[in-house]
């Protein structure tokens, strides 16, 4: 029989008749705009495709339809092959979830077996290759994953209306590769339901592994609610950089570490096994599906390590029935502690002497409920340290979060008597509006060279406001509280009397400063003439951006790299190799220009879904103007503030330095009259439109006079936020003095 093709140009018809559809948020990214494009292009074109399906607020639009539409507009040259995938996924008749579970075996098979696929690829028509694949697949899964694996119900009937989406998987395994293929669709698969996931971010997840591998290398990880596999993530990536750094200590390489997982959400399990699967080649993995409190998959495992984010706050987790479980050695969990039951499950399933890291919120460490459980992993030495997270760590973002690191008593290690706190809270950058993000590297550093320390010498040198080792018995008292700031003394006050004297003695400078700085209201007995002044010509924001005398961008845009890391600045040019990447950039936001600041902001990470998003990068010269708030205000950038990235609700404005002065431009923009005359009024907003400001035409070096002098009034508002920064310092720092007593009253 002939072998059935796809066109290139063509999205595919399911086998039960129908077409695959896309949203209007689809069709934007099919034609690389936004959707506010995608509903003009509706209300303007009579001919474009109508509704096929969804609601009235979400409708949904025949994928073939809208690709020849597009096409026929000149607004497509081609679908890519990413998002035909995609798109058929996501139109499946049975779900989203199922489809990708199905292009996730089909990969997983084209990664393992290559040479079985190339077979059923050329030979098969559909119908012969739908019904030969559930065989081969369940081969490679059961080698895989073992034969009780959670990737299910791939079935000849189930299969039937997904031929052309097995192999259009096939073809992107071809073009991108199998595991960066299926990186790409269950990332965008996680992104599109927000809701319905809790991820663990990369950060966490790879603090975690790291504090458990502290111990030794990791032979086996078990995760007990692996969700969509970021902590067994993690750790496969840590284990394989032990024998690189175990090279003296035995560390090898030909053994793997095993992977174990399981997942109450069934479509969640079978989707992160064929993730472990394809992104930890050689690893072997066992993940299931089921309730772990309820229905244990793993009751005979000793992992090395047991990492964790569990479900918070769970009332139904099974303390009816669980009344008399083996696992609860330190106590029977109240209703109310759902926590303290996974982390008497974590130490059940280590080896004598394996760590447990455990995701925890912070009402775990101080809830009276749970004090009797905490005060006897105290006194076992099960429990050795709690580490405080900044806020936004990971969901919920708005909580604080605690890891605790706990160690399976045996082993030949004697109970341990002391445990450690670790505050890394104050280690976050941002903004005080609750947009900030950790700084990871800090967090990761503080927190991993504590616990280090603290488990090779069973102490550690105290830092006040960061880290402590305390006396297990110093802690059993009624509340048995284990929360790392109640037990952590406060930093000396503004660094003790020496820094007190600094902080003075540069506010004494900077006053002085601000004296000599204070601007007088004109040169000399020169008055303008107000009538002159009101006859020159004018111009616009809008009338200069269209002339080629300044660029307009817009904030907001640009994504680091996932994991924290880096990202490539907009239009510089690769390394030679295109691979090494380039720091990403801070973040200058609407907070900082308001306030005088340096850029605070973080690159918020790419989905993994795609690849990082170009940022705006600001130069020396640039002016940026807020748009929200009503206020008059415009920053020119300097040198310090050069390279960092333009944040949201900011305009750039980049003058051409043969037609405008940066200094002139941005002093004008300043005008009380001119914001107001420029501004929209909302209920609760007012809005700058920037391209309405206006502007004197005058010669470059009359410009240039008025630059000077906008120049000196920026030193001198400067020289005032500098002297009350310091004031409210000194303050603050004389009245912690005084209270704690490092300053005396006299």
């Amino acid at each position: 029989m002939g072998v059935s093709q796809v066109p290139d140009n063509a999205s595919p018809d399911n086998a039960t008749g129908g077409t695959a559809e896309v949203t209007a948020a689809g069709i934007a990214r099919l034609a690389g705009v936004g959707r506010a494009a995608v509903s003009n292009w509706r209300r303007r074109h009579a001919d474009f495709p109508k509704p096929v399906g969804g609601t009235e607020t979400s409708p949904a639009f025949a994928l073939r339809d809208i690709e020849q539409w597009l096409r026929d507009q000149g607004k497509l040259a081609e679908v890519p092959l990413r998002e035909r995938v995609w798109q058929q996924l996501v139109g499946h008749p049975a779900g989203t979830a199922t489809a990708l579970r199905q292009a996730g075996a089909v990969l997983l098979l084209v990664h393992e077996r290559p040479a079985v696929w190339q077979q059923l690829r050329t030979a098969a028509d559909d119908a012969e290759l739908t019904g030969v694949l559930p065989a081969m697949l369940d081969a490679v899964l059961a080698d895989r994953l073992g034969p009780e694996h959670p990737v299910r119900g791939l079935t000849r009937e189930a299969l039937a209306p997904s031929a052309a989406l097995v192999r259009a998987a096939g073809d992107l395994a071809a073009a991108d590769g199998a595991p960066q293929a299926y990186t790409f669709l269950l990332g965008r698969h996680l992104d599109a339901n927000p809701r319905q996931y809790t991820l663990t971010p990369p950060g966490p997840a790879a603090l975690m592994a790291e504090l458990a591998a502290s111990a030794g290398p990791l032979g086996s990880v078990l995760d007990p609610a692996c969700g969509a596999g970021a902590l067994l993530t993690a750790a496969q990536e840590r284990a394989a950089q032990e024998p690189a750094d175990g090279a003296e200590g035995g560390g090898t390489a030909d053994a793997p570490v095993t992977l174990h997982g399981q997942e109450a959400d069934s479509d969640l399990a079978a989707l992160t096994a064929l993730r472990l699967a394809l992104s930890a080649p050689g690893a072997p993995v066992r993940v299931r599906a089921g309730d772990t409190l309820r229905a244990d998959a793993f009751p005979d495992l000793a992992a090395d390590a047991v990492l964790a984010h569990p479900p918070f706050n769970e009332r139904n987790w099974g303390h009816d029935e669980l009344a008399y479980d083996p696992r609860w050695e330190y106590g029977f969990p109240a209703r109310t502690e759902s926590e303290l039951a996974w982390v008497q499950h974590a130490l059940a399933r280590l080896r004598p002497g394996g760590t447990a890291v455990l995701l925890m919120p912070p009402a775990a460490a101080s809830r009276r409920s749970g004090r009797r459980i905490r005060a006897d992993l105290l006194r076992r030495g099960a429990l050795r340290a709690v580490i405080a997270l900044p806020a936004g760590a990971a969901p919920p973002n708005g909580v604080p979060l605690h890891l605790w690191v706990l160690r399976k008593p045996g082993g030949g290690r004697p109970p341990a008597p002391h445990l450690l706190v670790v505050d890394t809270a104050d280690l976050a950058t941002g903004t005080p509006a609750g947009r900030d993000r950790p700084d990871w590297q800090s967090v990761h550093t503080t927190a991993v060279e504590a616990w280090q320390t603290f488990d090779r010498e069973g102490g550690i040198e105290e830092q006040p406001g960061v880290r402590r080792s305390l006396a297990a018995i110093d802690l059993l008292d009624d509340d048995v509280d284990l929360a790392p700031a109640r037990h952590l003394p406060p930093p000396a006050a503004a660094g003790g009397p020496a820094e007190l004297a600094r902080v003075r003695e540069r506010l004494t400078a900077t006053l002085a400063r601000t004296t000599e700085l204070t601007p007088r209201p004109a040169a000399g007995d020169t008055v303008p003439d107000p009538a002159a002044t009101a006859r020159r010509p004018l111009t616009t924001v809008g009338e200069l951006a269209r002339s080629g005398a300044l660029v307009l961008r817009a904030g907001g845009a640009g994504t680091a790299a996932t994991g924290g890391g880096t990202t490539l600045p907009m239009g510089a040019t690769p390394p030679e190799g295109g691979r090494e990447p380039v720091e990403a950039p801070a973040v200058l936001t609407d907070h900082d220009v308001l306030g005088g600041g340096a850029p605070s902001g973080a690159l918020p990470e790419a989905p993994a879904s795609g690849p990082a998003e170009e940022a705006v990068l600001l130069r020396e010269g640039d002016v940026v103007v807020p748009v929200l708030g009503g206020g008059a205000v415009a920053r020119v950038v300097d040198e310090a503030t050069a390279g960092a990235a333009l944040g949201r609700n900011l305009t750039l404005l980049r003058p051409d330095p043969a037609a405008l002065d940066p200094w002139f431009l941005a002093g004008f923009l300043r005008g009380t009259a001119n914001t107001r005359q420029a501004s929209s009024y909302a209920s609760t907003a007012t809005r700058l439109d920037v391209r309405r400001l206006h502007l004197p035409r005058l010669p470059l070096a009359e410009q240039r006079r008025y630059g000077q002098r906008f120049r000196e009034l920026a030193d001198f508002e400067g020289a005032l936020r500098l002297a009350s920064r310091l004031g409210e310092q000194l303050v603050q720092g004389l009245h912690d003095g005084l209270t704690e007593g490092s300053v005396a009253p006299d």
